[in-house]
């Protein structure tokens, strides 16, 4: 029948987080090249030490392997994608027509973001699309989702079935303006959110506080930033240049004072990892080693998250 729900069988994602266990999901950005070659080893290094990897959708509006096909290829590799996909880029016939062909491939995660400015990127002289915001895409892919029908009305057979994510950064912006954020986000239907990295556990346990107190937690899986700082430079990089990331002084004290600056650096992430786990309402982390493929397997392990639910 047209628009007929099929049986909901969830991501394997969304089935760690709906049995309670600490969720680690981890992320690829392929590059500019046809080759497959980069994607697949990035896949690899992953596989089986988290429970699903983001595929990143032209970060920094740099031009790469598009998200969609990089999806596909984590998925021969044995390893579940969440395809994130930037409004920047596509309008809603576009953005439609990619969430029934991720589908179609396999593809049960997506994570719906508004992307970065074309400006910025190797491309200044593209024109942007925006038609829609985040949260009006969100409420269009739940509505294909749970009633098989298009944003302009027409029902559809075999409507997909996806698990919903979004992006919120804690820090970007006053603190009571990033919860209205979040919150106009999962109104619209995310099911599970990913933060930018956290640094400062105390004013991350301060908002998530603040989430508490409008009961999202219990609304949404909040999935909390972590990015494993390689050298001083990084994190200088990071807490200059990076809205929404304030590195405690601490922080660069530490580095500086390490003999091996990324043994450092990993063990700043697992005691990260482990007080995450301690904030009421967190349900897992999001490890993003930028540049460094090695080290989640070393973090997972570290952190006894290791070895992850089949």
């Amino acid at each position: 029948m047209a628009g007929s729900r099929p049986l909901r069988v969830g991501s394997h994602l969304e089935k760690v987080l709906a049995a309670g266990t600490f969720a680690v999901t981890a992320e690829v950005t392929p590059d500019a090249s046809a080759s497959p070659n980069r994607t697949r080893a990035q896949a690899r290094a992953l596989r089986g030490h988290v429970d699903a990897v983001n595929v990143t959708d032209s970060p920094r509006a740099m031009v790469k392997i598009s998200s969609l096909a990089a999806s596909a290829i984590l998925l021969q590799e044995g390893v579940e994608p969440v395809m994130q996909m930037v409004t920047r880029d596509r309008n809603r016939i576009a953005l439609q027509a990619d969430i029934l062909g991720a589908h179609a491939l396999g593809v049960r995660n997506i994570v719906a973001m508004s992307g970065d400015d074309p400006r910025l990127g190797n491309e200044p002289d593209a024109v942007p699309v925006y038609e829609w915001t985040t949260e009006q895409f969100l409420a269009a892919a739940k509505q294909l989702r749970d009633h098989g029908k298009l944003a302009g009305g027409e029902v559809i057979d075999d409507p997909p079935n996806l698990f919903l994510g979004a992006t919120v950064n804690p820090f970007g912006a006053p603190a009571e303006e990033t919860v209205v954020n979040l919150r106009g986000k999962v109104d619209a239907g995310a099911d599970f959110v990913q933060t930018q990295a956290v640094f400062d556990i105390e004013a991350f346990e301060e908002w998530m506080r603040l989430v508490r107190k409008e009961w999202l937690h219990e609304k949404t899986h909040i999935v909390a930033g972590v990015i494993p700082l390689r050298s001083a430079k990084m994190a200088k990089f990071l807490d200059d240049k990076v809205p929404g990331i304030d590195i405690p002084s601490a922080v660069f004290e530490r580095l500086g004072a390490a003999n091996e600056v990324k043994t450092e650096g990993l063990h700043l992430a697992v005691e990260t990892v482990d007080r995450l786990r301690g904030v009421e309402g967190v349900r897992g982390v999001h490890i993003m080693a930028v540049e460094w493929d090695d080290a989640v397997p070393k973090i997972v392990s570290a952190a006894g998250l290791h070895p992850r639910p089949s």
